[in-house]
């Protein structure tokens, strides 16, 4: 249970509510034991009334009290039950909330790096299914564990002491059932971790294949599909079945060794009675609590089966929950951001890959001023905005903003002063609205209708019948590309960023409406640090430098006016899209 000592600090931060819990529980479980006692109290009076030691007044006096007092313990056992209940099982809600949160929490910090080598299949699965199988360890597990024990210690201490070598008779099976249990936990915690792992393949398959729906679709790939993932839910099923066919040996197990101390009860019992060294009744109460002991007997089993569970999805989010951010934080205050960018031969290549994204590049940007990148598909474009949000850390060379190396200023002050438009625009599930707002949270309706315009969006929203509350479906698949790409500017517009980086955001869209939006971004980012990365010349041509990238390297800079003077990559590509216009 290793793995399972991660949840410590949640068993001190509940302690209070927990240990009351526990002494209710305890509660509930000394009044069960009234039951056989005043069962076997009874039979005897019956018994003595049979053989005339008691009168008739006598026996029904003493039913009657017994009676009364089976009913009163009732009432007390239910109603401290669903007391246990209510605190043990609700601390128990209280740990997953908790759990997930600081999972979810641990998720944010990671790296980009940690998105790319996992699937999301697999942290869903972790934050969900693993929580809730931990969970059952903390609530139900611990609260019919406390029941056995309880159960245990009071009823056969109450044997030991009515009838002690009979008592020894009826428990003799159940340490062979403790090793029966124990062999059969480490093969159910195999089998949970295998079930677990093929859980987390079969959401993965499946979340994928949802949000490839139209791929899915338009390639009229739906049988191969369906045969892949029957594939994977066939396995998925056999390795539940393992594990079921384990945990299907506990309860016919029980009922042997339950059966055999019933056996026992009865034959030693008889003898002792005969022999005059117990009452009759004793035996009815010995059967009773030899029965009373069958469930927690099973309870072990299950409990035990949860918490093999529970210790192989415990080190499934430990897994997680031990790995660092590769971005650290190394500032200790927040500061102001102007925006001055500067790259001193910044050479980076991608950890996951290994891929030399960047070699020895370097440029200024000054607020109020925009720089266009182009280049080749794979030239690095994309990584130079990814470094200048420090969603990775630069392996050489010098990075400053502000005149300040990038790990001296503080990440969340890096970050909310940069704007970012990637070329894949991600929309949430959410209103037109909500989606814009997103980048500013307190913004008005106003501010999100002028960073519509802005972004030359408000005439296809308005047009919706439900305009800025139509809600969008997964990744904004509602809308077409260019109005996803515009949405998404409208977002970065409406932040009010110091830092602008658009990445290659207007490809969806048509001349007239990209020019429009650049003539707005050029008005709106006066005071701004803008960057734009664009395989269109009409995208750069009205910044105020253009670099262009080759395998990572800086192979020409200068205006659009300088660039298309010289001979290179510039040149030509802007002679191809202008031939392509006049065509």
């Amino acid at each position: 249970m290793k793995e399972l000592r991660y949840l410590n600090k949640y068993f001190y931060k509940y302690r209070g509510r927990l240990l009351l819990g526990l002494l209710i529980t305890m509660i509930a479980t000394v009044f069960r034991i009234v039951v056989p006692a005043k069962i076997g109290d009874s039979t005897d009076a019956m018994v003595m009334y049979l053989n005339d030691e008691i009168s008739r007044d006598m026996l029904k006096s003493r039913l009657q009290y017994n009676i009364l007092m089976l009913l009163g313990a009732a009432l007390a056992s239910g109603f401290f039950t669903f007391l246990m209940r209510q605190t043990i099982i609700v601390v128990s809600r209280f740990f997953e909330y908790d759990m997930k949160n600081e999972v979810f929490r641990h998720y944010e910090r990671l790296s980009l790096s940690f998105y790319k080598r996992n699937r999301t299949g697999d942290l869903m699965n972790r934050i969900s299914e693993d929580v809730s199988k931990v969970r059952m360890y903390v609530g139900p597990a611990l609260m019919y564990s406390t029941t056995t024990l309880t159960l245990f210690v009071v009823a056969l201490s109450y044997m030991f002491y009515t009838a002690p070598s009979l008592t020894l008779y009826a428990v003799l099976p159940l340490p062979v059932l403790s090793i029966c249990i124990y062999r059969l936990s480490l093969a159910i915690h195999k089998r949970s971790t295998i079930v677990q792992e093929y859980l987390s393949k079969l959401t993965t398959f499946s979340q994928e294949s949802f949000s490839g729906i139209s791929v899915i679709k338009a390639y009229g790939i739906e049988p191969r599909t369906l045969t892949n993932f029957n594939e994977l839910a066939d396995t998925s099923k056999q390795k539940n079945i393992d594990l079921a066919k384990v945990q299907a040996l506990f309860f016919p197990l029980m009922i042997l060794l339950i059966g055999a101390s019933n056996l026992l009860v009865v034959h030693i019992g008889g003898k002792q009675y005969i022999d005059g060294l117990i009452d009759f009744g004793t035996i009815v109460e010995f059967l009773i609590y030899v029965n009373m002991l069958t469930w927690p007997v099973a309870i072990v089993g299950w409990v035990s089966s949860i918490i093999q569970q529970a210790e192989a999805s415990q080190k499934r989010i430990n897994e997680f929950l031990k790995e660092e951010p590769e971005i650290v934080n190394h500032a200790s205050s927040q500061s102001d951001i102007r925006g001055v960018l500067e790259f001193n031969n910044v050479s980076f290549r991608y950890p996951d890959t290994g891929i030399q994204a960047l070699k020895n590049v370097s440029f200024k940007v000054q607020p109020g001023e925009t720089l266009a990148i182009v280049g080749h598909t794979g030239s690095g474009k994309s990584t130079i905005l990814e470094l200048i949000g420090r969603l990775y850390d630069i392996d050489s060379g010098n990075y400053q903003v502000d005149h300040k190396p990038v790990k001296d200023i503080h990440l969340n002050s890096l970050r909310k002063a940069v704007g970012y438009v990637p070329q894949d625009a991600y929309l949430f599930s959410e209103s037109i609205k909500d989606n814009i707002r997103f980048g500013k949270e307190d913004a008005s309706d106003q501010e999100i209708e002028q960073a519509a315009k802005d972004a030359s969006v408000h005439k296809n929203i308005v047009g919706f019948k439900e305009g800025y509350n139509t809600v969008l479906g997964e990744r904004g698949i509602t809308l077409s590309g260019g109005q996803k790409q515009r949405v998404s500017i409208a977002r970065a517009i409406v932040h009010d960023p110091q830092i602008l980086l658009l990445d290659d955001c207007l490809s969806a869209v048509d001349t007239e409406t990209e020019e429009e939006i650049l003539r707005n971004l050029q008005r709106i980012g006066t005071d701004k640090t803008t960057i734009i990365v664009s395989h269109r010349v009409s995208s750069a041509k009205s910044a105020d430098k253009i670099i262009v990238l080759e395998k990572g390297q800086v192979v020409q800079e200068g205006t659009h006016t300088e660039l298309i003077g010289k001979d290179g990559y510039y040149k030509e590509l802007y002679h191809k899209q202008l031939s392509e216009k006049e065509m």
